[in-house]
């Protein structure tokens, strides 16, 4: 019987093209549209670990409070010894201490006046220990556009499009003012190593990049940090894996009674991130919703229009005596086999459109020139396996629902007046 039906499909076009073009045009979308929201989704994430949040990350409990201001005088000393602890009780994670600061850079000229000045976002990481993981972290080699990786102490690196802003040539003096942890006025002066390109427009606007001895020294904060990111080894975030990291290491060693105590916050929970993240997956829901719904009107319109062309194929099929449950469930068998070839064949067009933008992507640097958002120039789709099945819901569910809605009216067929219909 299903033998029989597929031909009837095939040779029938009228049957199936439209029907088959309608399923294919929205599981393409579906697939596209969910690999291109997980792309922005991990593309966020991924930016926002490196840059800001880790995957977990370790403040005082005073500074957690107030992170978003930078407030180094909060900052938590004895770090040196905390990293140890960490390391051995937390092998299977990468830890790195990191301190922001912000500050004007003042480039002198030759008579050491101010030729130029702007203010700057500082990051200060471990560049120069054997085992630091940050050159790799923030992919430092990838990123240089001129100059190179700071090699010795008192060399930085400055964002390419604020050393074009300022005109600052590689080698030059650049003399950072700032604020140290005691709250006294800092001045200390650097070499310009190299100029890079984050590839996130909040950074790239302008970023500073220092050893992290150097702004300890500058800003006063010996064996102190602002933050200590941790990272799994896989740099792949787990949400539930994070969650039972942080709730094991407050316990242990975060104290309410002490404010400079330290305490643990995962990614989810850092700049409102985890709002994010459930809008994003709220909106993935809402778009298979829309494509279900417009693909069954437009599948269910098909249907009627195919049921009153068929007027006469269902009489006499009716008339030779087969069931009115019969004839509905072969119509809507007919409807699966195009369903699923629909599906099949715009899951296939989907990826390939998913696979292209996840190995190219899309620059999208000009809209992002004034955002504060840590999130990459360059969108990527992303590819799950959800991404090879989720198309097949909506192209198969409305297909059911267009046919089974339409083929109701076989129901209402009179057989006493087959006869006559089928004179006519």
């Amino acid at each position: 019987m299903i033998k029989f039906l597929i031909k009837g499909v095939i040779r029938d076009r009228s049957r199936s093209l439209f029907p088959l073009l309608t399923v294919l045009i929205g599981v393409m979308l579906t697939v596209f549209v969910h690999a291109w929201i997980k792309g922005v989704q991990n593309s966020f994430i991924d930016s926002a670990a490196k840059f800001s949040t880790g995957h977990v990350k370790i403040m005082s409990r005073a500074y957690a409070e107030e992170a978003d201001q930078i407030p180094n005088d909060l900052a938590y000393i004895g770090v040196k010894g905390l990293l140890q602890e960490l390391e051995s009780e937390y092998p299977d994670l990468i830890w790195t201490p990191r301190i922001k600061f912000g500050g004007l850079l003042d480039i002198p000229d030759e008579q050491g006046e101010t030729r130029a000045q702007g203010p700057v976002a500082g990051l200060a990481v471990d560049l120069f220990s054997e085992n630091s993981p940050e050159k790799s972290i923030l992919n430092l080699a990838g990123s240089v556009v001129s100059g190179g990786i700071p090699e010795n102490p008192g060399e930085i690196l400055i964002s390419d499009e604020f050393a074009n802003r300022l005109d600052i040539a590689i080698g030059e003096t650049a003399t950072l003012i700032s604020v140290t942890m005691n709250g006294s006025m800092a001045v200390a002066n650097f070499t310009v190593a190299g100029t890079i390109r984050f590839g996130v427009a909040a950074m790239d606007r302008g970023a500073m990049l220092v050893d992290l001895e150097d702004i300890q020294t500058a800003l006063d904060m010996e064996d102190a940090t602002g933050e200590i990111l941790g990272f799994f080894q896989d740099f792949i975030y787990l949400d539930e894996k994070a969650e039972g990291l942080k709730a094991g290491f407050n316990a242990r060693y975060s104290k309410e009674t002490d404010e400079f105590s330290p305490i643990m916050s995962t990614l989810i929970e850092q700049s409102e991130i985890g709002d994010l993240m459930g809008m994003i997956k709220m909106f993935s829901g809402v778009i298979l919703i829309i494509f279900v719904v417009p693909m069954s009107i437009v599948l269910w319109n098909a249907g009627l229009i195919g049921s009153l062309r068929r007027y006469g194929e269902i009489g006499v099929r009716l008339a030779m005596g087969e069931s009115k449950g019969h004839l509905y469930r072969s119509m809507i068998s007919e409807s699966m086999v195009i369903g699923f070839v629909g599906s099949l064949l715009g899951t296939i067009v989907g990826l390939g459109i998913a696979y292209y933008l996840q190995t190219h992507g899309i620059n999208i640097a000009a809209m992002m020139k004034n955002s504060t958002l840590l999130i990459s120039d360059v969108m990527r789709a992303k590819v799950t396996p959800v991404s090879y099945i989720i198309g097949f819901f909506p192209g198969m569910l409305a297909t059911l629902l267009g046919t089974s809605i339409a083929g109701i009216g076989i129901y209402r067929r009179q057989t006493s007046r087959l006869m006559k219909e089928l004179e006519v």
